[in-house]
């Protein structure tokens, strides 16, 4: 395995609880503290759906977490996303950064518009989002581009890769008056042609299949989801392949030890490095920014988070139950900064490096955004400058500027959304570009 470098280090402090309807909490340490499931919605099927039971059986009665995983999220007829079920926005099953409000990818969009610019002179440019989600950012970003930098915006098309049907016809419908020419593609055919631009995995890669492994007290084993008598049960499988078993010990945990009791569980990533292959193969020049809850190994596999980092998600509501009527929940696991590293590097992709969410958006303008909705300001409205407010302050009501300002709170408290990674990466020819916006110092005014 390649040497993986050193990223900056950034101050760790414990996640405080916070409550729901909120985006997605900070994960919990242990089982102990996760809050108890909620009942079944009024519209839910059965406990174990009859397409489940029905793979369940040709399968031999169970199949490896991750095959259940990604039936339950991505099945195009079944899956939570596949079937475009699930909803995303404060109104929805979770809310996201973007979802709160404009001013999201108001500050973003200078760190988009500084890797254009960086890439090229003339010539055409893309922003790939994947997994856009209801398309709310992509769209965002696209009026944000337009209004700002109309020059970058003239040679720039939106490309959505988006593999769920249900959710792709969403997103058609928000972007029909996209400012940007806009269209849906796939990364094996972008491939036959690599684009110029910046991708964007905004909660994307948490979606991706985990596989799940339980520790017997003597061996890894893989964990399996099985049907016995009408119940879906989490079960330890087969024992892990020597190659597999190599890779735990990068992650701090070849072995265990007495601090990791019998049960003792967690997640491993293995759908990391074939995303990242194939995002790759998609661009021919440019940087990967992924915005994703991320914890470092010695956080993961600390032996006081015994039950791994998986949660579901529904109507604002959050279990650690993964079985809970399937395809109706969001299923989630944080990602190991490591284990991401290493599969980019594998990959092809350089680091540049990382940061939280919340030192993220400062270093972007949020504090002189936030400063600007306290005061009348001059910008005419919709025209945004990086660090400026979308509409002057004036022309709000009391009740929209105080939703702002909590919204742009609620993307730097570190207990929530603050505490997210921004993780970027890059491919193409060597060159020396600018420290992206979001690695720089703050401004001062």
């Amino acid at each position: 395995m390649a040497t993986v470098p050193e990223w900056p280090a950034f101050s760790l402090s414990p996640p405080a609880a916070v409550e729901f309807p909120s985006p997605r909490p900070t994960v919990p340490s242990s089982p102990a503290s996760t809050a108890p499931a909620p009942g079944p919605a009024p519209d839910a099927e059965p406990a174990v759906p009859a397409w489940l039971a029905e793979r369940l059986a040709a399968a031999g009665g169970s199949v490896p977490f991750a095959t259940y995983m990604a039936w339950a999220l991505h099945d195009p007829e079944h899956g939570a996303y596949g079937s475009g079920r699930l909803q995303v926005g404060p109104g929805g099953d979770f809310a996201t950064s973007p979802s709160l409000g404009p001013d999201f990818a108001a500050l973003l969009a200078p760190q988009i518009a500084q890797w254009l610019g960086e890439l090229a002179a003339d010539g055409p440019l893309a922003l790939i989002e994947a997994g856009p989600g209801e398309g709310s950012l992509a769209r965002d970003l696209a009026e944000q581009l337009a209004a700002g930098w109309p020059e970058l915006a003239a040679r720039t098309e939106l490309v959505l890769v988006e593999p769920n049907a249900g959710m792709a016809a969403r997103q058609r419908a928000l972007l029909a008056d996209c400012p940007l020419p806009c269209r849906w593609s796939s990364f094996e055919a972008l491939a036959a042609a690599p684009l110029r631009g910046v991708v964007l995995a905004h909660e994307v890669l948490d979606a991706l299949a985990v596989e799940r492994i339980t520790w017997d007290g003597a061996l890894w084993r893989r964990q399996r989801v099985a049907l016995h008598q009408g119940v879906l049960r989490l079960e330890p499988g087969e024992p892990l392949e020597p190659p597999a078993t190599a890779h735990l010990e990068a992650l701090g945990l070849l072995g265990p030890g007495p601090q990791r009791l019998v049960g003792w569980s967690t997640e491993l990533h293995p759908e990391l490095e074939p995303w990242l292959a194939a995002c790759g193969a998609a661009l021919a020049c440019g940087p990967l920014l992924v915005i994703d809850y991320a914890l470092e190994a010695w956080r993961y596999y600390a032996p006081s988070r015994a039950d791994g980092t998986l949660m579901a998600y529904r109507g604002q509501r959050a279990s650690g139950d993964p079985l809970l009527e399937p395809g109706h929940w969001d299923l989630t696991a944080h990602l190991c900064i490591e284990s991401l590293q290493a599969a980019a590097l594998a990959s092809g992709w350089e680091p540049i490096g990382q940061c939280r969410q919340g030192e993220a958006l400062l270093a972007l303008g949020l504090a002189q955004r936030l400063h600007g909705l306290q005061q009348p300001a001059a910008s005419p409205a919709g025209v945004v400058s990086p660090v400026g407010v979308s509409s002057s302050s004036s022309e709000m009501s009391l009740g929209t500027l105080l939703a702002r300002r909590e919204a742009l709170l609620r993307l730097v408290d570190p207990a929530a959304l603050g505490d997210f990674r921004w993780l970027a990466f890059r491919r193409g020819p060597a060159s020396a570009p600018d420290l992206p916006l979001f690695l720089q110092e703050p401004p001062l005014a």
